[in-house]
C-alpha cells in the first residue's frame, strides 16, 4: 500500500537561480517518474509557473537593459 505525498505550497522563489533549480528539479522529478504522481501534479505544475515567470522577468529585465546600454553605446559612437 503506498500513501499519497501532498507538496506544500512553497512561496515564489525571488532569484534567478531559485526558480531555475525549481525548473531543474521538478524536470527532473518528472521525467524519472515511471508512473506520474497526479496527487501532486497540479502542484508541481504550479511552482513550475511560478518559478519559470521569475526566470523570465529576470531575463526580459537583463535584455532591456543591454539593449538601453547598447543603444547608448551606439549613440556615442555616432556623436564621435
Amino acid at each position: 500500500m503506498t500513501t499519497a505525498t501532498t507538496k506544500r505550497k512553497k512561496a515564489a522563489p525571488k532569484t534567478f537561480q531559485d526558480a531555475f533549480n525549481i525548473l531543474k528539479t521538478n524536470a527532473e522529478t518528472l521525467q524519472s517518474q515511471d508512473e506520474p504522481d497526479i496527487d501532486n501534479l497540479m502542484s508541481t505544475v504550479e511552482e513550475s509557473i511560478a518559478a519559470y515567470r521569475v526566470c523570465e522577468a529576470r531575463l526580459d529585465a537583463i535584455e532591456q537593459a543591454l539593449n538601453s546600454a547598447f543603444a547608448m553605446d551606439d549613440k556615442v559612437n555616432e556623436e564621435e
